[in-house]
């Protein structure tokens, strides 16, 4: 019997944001770079005509986002202090005017390391390490500018140097996880053949054409004609043209391009993170960094078409008033600004709009950040669902049911329709058809946040033909990320009705939804393709190799760039790709699925077996890699060690329900054993009742067994036409 290993083609996610001067500017040694170099005129020539933003600037977190190391910008104490947290031991000092760390990781191994440049001031400073191939790691001990202490990131968790957190790996590397937002025209160029890099920028920091732009050609406007209608600068004036230059970087998001081209549209540069559980609440609240952009497009201030700016000094970036002066720009305050409302002591932090409808999280050990989805607070969903809720938040010693039941009180039973509703009935298991007709309907209406039915999309299970239709009318939404998301869900179909489906896409106005329906296209014949469909193919799968490229020096882009080339049927890149992800991060566990896929399906069985043997090492007690290995040893015909390992396999995990199908089907196939294959599948009709291919090898033992009317039954149900 054969099965086949799942491959999973992971979306990368830029998964970290390191909260990160020197006027001026970096030699760039490269000559293509020389070019592009020249449309940058630098903040120093801005300041002639812009004085007033460009003295509001300095000072500002953009400003010193990242500086040179010295006297001035360190912040740390280096005056050889020695200090051990979570089992590592530090000791900072100063040689020849430079600062130093000596470092001993909790593997006992000591390194003296060079800090060359500080990120950001407050509430906290990290510094940055060179290291060779161009890399430039952040350090996890960190600077506390509030306190004046050293402290650590990951607060207690001790991290080994091979872990992929470690600050020597992948999640501290600034060339990857920080650069692109913290200096101006920065361009990572990543080597892919040896894992290097050659990062360059024009300003070190983030400075004035981070925002508005390449401004040579703004300077020869001012210069040469003022009153011409194009100035040549980006203003950000509107909502969409602001969100455009500020999402890029205050979003959590993946790379779909090498390089960020400030102005240009979100969605043909990125795609945004959805509201998933690893990342939020299951209603959509903060729970990891989201860097506000994913949690405003779930806000009625992004419906109503307010703008960062709106709130925020765009040069400063302080709040543009203090206190609830601040909300009473747009919300009347005999509304709102008072008792009757908010039902607290007036003039009290209890009584601030942020507390109630922008609860925050402290991140990175120190950095209190306010959730931007401006919601009001539902104790009644921390009581089913528990989720928080801002009432609770204050009244830690009060329950749920008590902040509901007040919320009755002051304000009734009724609530507004709320998208997090769908979100958190989007996160069960076993849908009722009701409750599935309630989430098609969602995922198309358009009175809800485009993020948030993005995220439904993706948490559901599309299985017939009415569920299908809901999604094919979402294709022509006027979300791009609708349109995305959507296109992802038909990968389970038939290769004829993907290209179907892919060809109406192939050639969208936005690049997000074009690398969609690539991705529904890979390893088809596409000489069946006319002329046009076979260019718009040509154009975004150009397009999506580029996302895949651009991703690559992270672990999990590797490890996608090694299914892209599985699903092409070339095993030997995808094999090299797995290879590297495993050299980046030998935790990234879904890896070694893959990688084993790639050696059986060259019937490299010995590597196939070793690759997932080192996986049971690092997680004795999974249960997948027991189930891989006895599909490995189907292969090879040993199939009592196959049948071995699938009991194993649930004996790790008693809901393996996969496991006990095959060896259900093992025991049925030349009657090897029916009474055998009948208790295993009923074990799994037990755990998945409704699986249709379960049902349908019970009615098949059944009829073997001479028990033709239970078999019959079966069928019938199955298919009442028959």
């Amino acid at each position: 019997m054969r099965d086949f290993f799942k491959i999973t083609c992971i979306v990368i996610l830029c998964v970290f944001f390191i909260n990160c001067k020197e006027s001026g500017y970096v030699e760039v040694k490269d000559d293509k770079k020389q070019l592009v170099i020249k449309e940058f005129a630098g903040s120093k020539t801005c300041v002639s005509c812009h004085k007033q933003e460009f003295d509001k600037w300095q000072g500002s977190h953009h400003d010193l986002a990242m500086q040179i190391a010295n006297d001035s910008t360190v912040l740390g104490n280096f005056d050889n202090i020695n200090t051990k947290i979570d089992g590592v031991e530090y000791f900072f000092f100063k040689k020849n005017k430079e600062f130093f760390v000596r470092i001993k990781e909790i593997d006992a191994s000591e390194t003296e390391y060079k800090v060359t440049f500080t990120f950001g001031v407050t509430p906290l400073q990290q510094y940055l390490v060179d290291f060779d191939k161009g890399k430039k790691q952040v350090l996890r001990v960190t600077w506390d500018a509030i306190k004046n202490v050293w402290y650590h990131q990951y607060k207690g968790d001790q991290i080994e140097p091979h872990d992929w957190l470690h600050w020597t790996r992948g999640a501290q590397n600034w060339n990857t996880m920080c650069a692109e937002c913290h200096s101006t025209n920065l361009e990572e160029n990543y080597s892919l053949e040896d894992d290097s890099y050659n990062t360059t920028y024009s300003e070190i920091n983030v400075a004035c054409e981070s925002c508005h732009g390449p401004a040579n050609k703004h300077v020869t406007w001012a210069t040469d004609d003022p009153k011409g209608i194009d100035t040549y600068i980006l203003n950000g004036l509107n909502q969409n043209d602001q969100l455009n230059l500020c999402a890029s970087c205050h979003a959590r998001r993946t790379k779909l391009t090498f390089n960020l081209k400030t102005g240009e549209n979100f969605e043909d540069q990125y795609l945004i993170q959805n509201l998933s559980t690893e990342f939020y609440h299951g209603d959509g609240q903060i729970e990891e960094e989201d860097y506000v952009y994913g949690s405003f497009l779930q806000s009625r201030m992004y419906a109503e078409g307010v703008k960062c700016s709106d709130c925020h000094d765009p040069h400063s970036l302080e709040l543009k008033f203090e206190g609830n002066n601040l909300c009473t720009q747009c919300h009347v305050p005999a509304d709102y600004n008072t008792k009757a409302h908010h039902f607290h002591k007036e003039s009290t932090e209890a009584s601030l709009c942020i507390n109630c409808h922008m609860t925050g999280k402290v991140y990175m050990g120190n950095d209190f950040r306010r959730d931007h989805s401006f919601r009001i607070p539902r104790p009644d969903q921390s009581v089913t669902h528990e989720t928080p809720n801002a009432c609770n938040e204050c009244h830690k010693d009060k329950s749920n049911q008590w902040a509901a039941s007040t919320i009755v009180k002051w304000y009734g039973s009724e609530r507004q329709p709320h998208f997090s509703d769908a979100l958190l009935l989007s996160g069960k298991n076993n849908l009722s058809p009701t409750e599935i007709e309630e989430l098609n309907t969602f995922i198309n209406n358009l009175d809800f946040p485009e993020i948030a039915r993005a995220t439904v999309i993706e948490n559901m299970n599309f299985t017939n033909q009415e569920q299908f239709s809901a999604l094919v009318q979402s294709l022509n939404d006027s979300s791009a990320i609708i349109r995305y998301n959507a296109l992802l869900k038909f990968r389970a179909l038939s290769p004829q009705d993907r290209l179907s489906i892919a060809l109406k896409h192939l050639n969208d106005s936005t690049r997000l939804v074009r690398i969609g329906a690539a991705q529904l296209v890979i390893g088809l014949d596409e000489n069946t393709l006319g002329v046009n469909d076979k260019l718009n193919f040509t154009t975004a799968r150009t397009e999506l190799e580029t996302m895949l490229f651009s991703n690559a020096d992270f672990s999990s882009g590797r490890m996608q760039l090694g299914d892209y080339y599985l699903q092409k049927n070339n095993h030997k890149e995808a094999i090299k790709h797995y290879k590297m992800a495993l050299v980046k991060d030998e935790l990234l566990t879904p890896v070694y699925s893959n990688l084993a896929t790639a050696y059986s399906l060259i019937s490299d069985y010995e590597n196939a077996s070793v690759t997932l043997n080192k996986w049971i090492d690092l997680e004795p007690k999974a249960s997948r890699p027991h189930y891989l290995k006895a599909l490995l040893n189907f292969e090879k015909n040993k199939n009592e060690d196959a049948i071995s390992e699938l009991n194993i396999a649930i004996e790790l995990n008693p809901n393996d329900t996969r496991s006990m199908y095959n060896i259900a089907t093992y025991y049925f196939q030349d009657k090897k054993d029916l009474k055998l294959a009948e208790s295993y599948i009923k074990r799994a009709l037990k755990i998945e009742a409704s699986n249709q291919d379960y049902k349908y090898l019970l009615a098949l033992i059944y009829r073997d067994q001479g028990n033709a009317i239970a078999s019959q039954k079966i069928l019938q149900e199955l298919d009442p036409n028959q």
